[in-house]
């Protein structure tokens, strides 16, 4: 997540990324500190069960993932774009972009992106979903392509 502002979301993803074992890369500037009380609210005590990291910038960020799987794919997602995400074939690695909550990703970033790998999460009326949200349809969508993989079944 690029630039992250308000804590419940990122609490909300760290429960998902445990849930799911997804990892969860922050990009500074964050818009709280991580022992804000509202982002732990959020997480519950998923905390201690998530990987989350923080990078000073997206550079070092992609930098730190390129070393730990080279092969992996960066996904940017805008409403800008017009590709939905579910007309891709989601592999494990893949690496899932998020902006911020007022300003999603800046045009740079995306144009940074191939073209291929730039999605839409369709929605009607021209809003947006909240971040925490919008990342749990994309994981949950490569998860399930993924055959669950890593699921704990009853």
């Amino acid at each position: 997540m690029l630039e992250p502002e308000i804590p419940p979301n990122t609490g909300a993803i760290i429960r998902l990324c445990a849930n799911t074992g997804a990892h969860l890369h922050l990009i500074e500037p964050l818009g709280f500190d991580l022992s804000d009380s509202a982002l732990k609210r959020a997480g519950l005590d998923y905390h201690e069960l998530a990987t989350v990291k923080v990078h000073d910038d997206l550079g070092k960020c992609l930098e730190t993932l390129a070393v730990h799987a080279p092969l992996a794919r960066v996904f940017a997602f805008s409403k800008r774009c017009h590709l939905r995400y579910t007309d891709v074939r989601f592999e494990l690695g893949d690496v899932l972009l998020f902006g911020s909550e007022s300003s999603g990703l800046p045009t740079q970033v995306l144009e940074s992106v191939p073209q291929a790998n730039r999605l839409l999460i369709p929605m009607a009326g021209g809003r947006s979903l909240n971040l925490a949200n919008a990342a749990s349809v994309v994981v949950y969508e490569a998860w399930r392509q993924n055959d669950f993989q890593g699921a704990v079944t009853p």
